[in-house]
């Protein structure tokens, strides 16, 4: 099986304006997913954006990039544009990566990868165990609930996705902003008008379940945090200049 990978980004992000071209190690946010993407290995890698600054920016550092337009309601939609954009017939999976996630493991990446190809489901996507509580109740830390434990090698259903828990229950975890869709269910998922659950909550994947799509849900190794505000930001900062030797 053929997969693309697709990373939406766009420099509008309200609560960081800017922050796919804020750098870090001397190269932006969007190469750093860009590169992530490139070395897992799973497929072609394309960025879909609204704004001719990250175009200029991924083409730069030697990455792939198509201009779509600037009136989508989510990334997927965006998504969407850019297959149609691309010659893209011969692709049976694409992948969802997220431009604000530059700490995203590659081994994590190739894991939903393989366990889409292995059992052919719909729609996969990543969580990682909560090791910190505090993010039971934190909205900004999505939580997927699964019908089976995580491990390594199981795909279980999810069951539901909130922003809040009140107590910990059995099989929660936390969400990482990852899908892979059968290219199918990604045409049939952005032909749906987006559902009351998902407006209130701002999170799409609640159209698909609230339509009958199942997602499956793959063990992440590590948790990584998006970058959503500033504090996000130098927090990353911090930990990827570290790392560099």
């Amino acid at each position: 099986m053929k997969t693309l990978v697709i990373i939406p980004s766009r420099l509008s992000a309200t609560r960081l304006p800017g922050k796919p071209l804020l750098k870090i190690n001397g190269l932006s946010i969007i190469s750093h997913v860009f590169k992530k993407a490139l070395k897992a290995n799973i497929g072609e890698v394309l960025v879909a954006t609204e704004d001719q600054e990250i175009i200029d920016d991924v083409k730069k550092n030697g990455g792939q990039a198509i201009l779509t337009k600037n009136n989508h309601q989510t990334g997927t939609d965006r998504i969407y544009e850019a297959i149609k954009k691309t010659n893209n017939s011969d692709v049976d999976l694409i992948m969802n990566l997220q431009g604000d996630e530059p700490l995203m493991n590659v081994e994590d990446i190739r894991n939903l990868n393989n366990q889409m190809i292995k059992n052919n489901h719909e729609l996969g996507t990543l969580a990682a165990k909560i090791s910190d509580k505090k993010i039971f109740d934190n909205k900004n830390f999505v939580k997927v609930e699964t019908k089976e434990s995580l491990n390594i090698s199981n795909f279980p259903e999810a069951t539901r996705f909130v922003r809040q828990i009140k107590e910990k229950k059995e099989n929660i975890y936390h969400h990482l902003g990852i899908y892979c869709y059968q290219k199918v269910t990604l045409e049939n998922f952005v032909s749906l008008k987006q559902s009351s659950n998902e407006v209130k909550n701002n999170l799409e994947q609640l159209r698909a379940m609230d339509n009958g799509i199942k997602i499956n849900v793959a063990l992440a190794k590590s948790s990584p945090i998006g970058i959503d505000t500033e504090e996000d930001f130098v927090a990353i900062k911090k930990l990827m200049e570290y790392k560099t030797p």
